[in-house]
């Protein structure tokens, strides 16, 4: 083995033990979603649960708390739970989360939230989190992220909390959003100035950290939607110096292998975004909830889905190959793309083929 192949490795080998998650086995079909109401019967996990998943990335909304009673944010939890549905889910698939407003506790809330700590303590009981683990301690938001494999046969999943450090976000003047914005279904807000954040500074350098670890596939699972830029209601855009924050870090970073996935719309759709390479994003959402008025894209890829859905990546380690879309209640294909994974990397650095 060469010098610099044995030192790539054994920076592997610290990223691997450095991970808060992290486990030897591969997964090879990744399914995720967002917004599950607790009163609904869920029936979409039926084909979630047909497909035998690795893993199910839960991306927020993963039930409908809004209080900030946190016996009764328990008692919703556990009525997700109850479900034979959910129960199946958990009993044959690997499961993780990321919690979105109605989950976090409030609609729309950020840093003011007053129960944060005891909500996340709850949805990470819920979740099985370890007493001790780093995440349970971290005092300034429910981040974290986990680590699948290792070298060339890897995946990192890395999971920002959107919530816990978010400044206050700006609303359109209420005349004109009355007026005009809010019979279109256009939303109430208005992009953040380019110094406030949702993440927070000590987030943002844990993040930059996980991103600078190496890893074949890396799936930041954000609540939000980060590609596109309509701002009228949460997403990223709404946090221009967040958004753009990354975007830079991972061009000049020449971070590679990235895919995004995000919920929180109550409808699905696709987006590309033409980087240092193609960045795609899938938003799934939502496993109960609807949303007939789905705003601009100009990002979309094909056409977006107001009926309930699911996101599926299926990855093929062996070939290379990285396939990914959303599916219907049934299990029908809704949409699909299908790369090598040399597709997500800086051309200069590509291998020839």
């Amino acid at each position: 083995m060469s010098t610099a192949k044995f030192l790539t490795y054994c920076v592997l080998l610290l990223c691997i033990a450095a991970a808060e998650h992290s486990s030897a086995e591969l997964p090879k079909r990744i399914l995720f979603g967002s917004c599950s109401h607790q009163d609904s019967e869920l029936a979409i996990l039926d084909a979630i649960n047909a497909e035998h998943p690795d893993l199910f990335i839960m991306l927020g909304d993963n039930i409908y708390g809004d209080t900030e009673d946190m016996k009764e944010l328990a008692a919703k939890y556990q009525k997700l739970g109850a479900k034979p549905r959910f129960q199946t889910l958990r009993q044959q698939s690997q499961l993780i989360a990321i919690w979105d407003d109605h989950d976090y506790g409030e609609n729309d809330a950020g840093a003011e939230y007053p129960k944060k700590a005891e909500s996340k303590q709850i949805m990470l009981d819920f979740f099985g989190e370890p007493s001790n683990s780093p995440r349970r301690q971290r005092s300034d938001g429910n981040y974290t992220a986990y680590f699948f494999g290792e070298g060339e046969q890897s995946v990192h999943i890395i999971l920002p909390d959107l919530r816990w450090n978010r400044d206050p976000l700006p609303k359109v003047n209420g005349l004109w959003n009355w007026l005009y914005r809010a019979r279109k279904d256009m939303g109430p807000y208005r992009p953040a100035d380019a110094s406030a954040s949702m993440l927070g500074q000590k987030q943002w350098q844990w993040l930059q950290q996980e991103l600078k670890k190496p890893a074949k596939l890396k799936i930041i699972a954000s609540s939000l939607q980060l590609l596109p830029e309509f701002t009228g209601w949460e997403s990223w855009a709404n946090y221009p110096g967040d958004r753009q924050r990354l975007l830079d870090f991972i061009a000049e970073q020449k971070i590679e292998g990235v895919l995004f996935i995000s919920g929180d719309t109550h409808w699905g759709e696709i987006s590309r975004l033409q980087h240092s390479y193609p960045l795609w994003e899938i938003t799934s959402s939502g496993l109960s909830e609807e949303w007939k008025q789905i705003s601009p894209n100009k990002h979309r890829q094909g056409k977006a889905f107001s009926k309930v859905n699911y996101g599926f990546i299926d990855i093929d380690w062996q070939g290379q190959q990285l396939q990914f879309g959303l599916k219907s209640e049934t299990g029908q294909v809704l949409a699909r793309q299908q790369y090598p994974f040399s597709a997500l990397s800086v051309p200069n650095n590509r291998s020839p083929l």
